[in-house]
């Protein structure tokens, strides 16, 4: 079971982002120590929340604090941004850290209208549509000579591309143009089987010869099942919240303890390492992906660590 990591640099209650990027950092250690594969950061604007908005800062950050484990952005939201400047900065994390960049691309607006506009107009954002954006990106990469601007540090730097996506839709644009597909699970998982079977039914061999896909699930582990419950009880508070309109930041399990929390059992996998592996093979027979990419929504980074130990640690069967 391959297994990688998605980390928002999440700012819970009593925290601050100096503190949740700190907090990414140690994380990544650990998880290149542990023998994780892929360490991602998203790209957020204006959730407080979230302290990860510029990806290829802080991928550029871990991948010097780190030895082996590959690392980037899960995702760059493309339409935010003018594609030959993505491709410079991914070109010159790849040009200094060769064999370990990667560059997951997204659609998603990344946060409120108010800051999405002010990153960029939206006039900018759909002026093209989104696989043309893709398309550009990519011939950036491959010193494409119909265009006639260069990202010349991106040429012969090429990071690892994949199309990140929570539908069919997004499924069938990454295979047909033979991009690598990561489906967000923790997002909607109700249609992760069938957008993998989408995305292998529309594949067309391009850079990649043959699909590869990556699903990323919710996970919180713990000792026993009823500490992990006891963990996740933040998450399921928040998540109440959000639906009820309010936005908070993630609690601690002693102040979500008396609160109502939101039904999160298809979204949230929780429990001790036997159930842990138990449902996350479950999705990988469901999916047929080649590897899992897990989040972990807990309030104190001890736990989070240790959460991550845990699944590290796994045994077969």
């Amino acid at each position: 079971m391959r297994l990688s990591v998605l980390d928002t640099s999440p700012i819970v209650a009593g925290s601050t982002a100096r503190q949740a990027l700190a907090n990414t950092v140690d994380l990544a250690v650990l998880a290149d120590e542990l023998g994780y594969h892929r360490y991602w950061v998203p790209e957020h604007h204006g959730m407080r929340g979230v302290a990860s908005a510029a990806p290829a800062v802080v991928a550029g950050r871990l991948a010097d604090a780190t030895r082996r484990i590959r690392v980037g952005a899960g995702g760059v939201l493309l339409p935010n941004h003018a594609p030959i400047v993505v491709a410079e900065q991914f070109g010159t994390l790849t040009a200094f850290h060769p064999g370990r960049i990667d560059l997951g691309l997204g659609r998603a607006p990344g946060g409120p209208r108010p800051a999405v506009d002010a990153v960029r107009a939206e006039r900018e954002r759909t002026a093209r549509s989104f696989r043309a954006q893709i398309e550009e990106l990519i011939g950036y990469f491959a010193g494409n000579a119909a265009q006639p601007a260069k990202a010349v540090p991106a040429i012969g730097n090429t990071p690892g591309i994949w199309l990140l996506g929570t539908s069919p839709a997004s499924a069938r644009l990454a295979g047909e143009l033979g991009l690598a597909y990561a489906f967000a699970h923790h997002l909607n998982p109700r249609d992760a089987a069938e957008a993998t079977r989408t995305y292998r039914s529309s594949f067309r061999p391009s850079a990649l010869e043959a699909p590869v896909t990556l699903i990323s699930v919710s996970v919180i582990a713990a000792e026993t099942g009823e500490r992990a419950e006891w963990l996740a009880g933040p998450t399921r508070v928040k998540v109440l919240r959000r639906l009820r309109g309010e936005r908070i930041l993630l609690p601690s399990p002693e102040e979500a303890a008396s609160q109502p929390g939101a039904d999160l059992t298809d979204r949230l996998v929780v429990g001790s390492p036997a159930t842990v592996r138990d449902r996350l093979r479950t999705v990988l027979e469901e999916t047929g992906a080649d590897e899992l990419m897990l989040t972990t929504p807990v309030h104190d980074h001890d736990d989070r660590r240790r959460s991550y130990e845990l699944v590290a640690r796994l045994p077969p069967g």
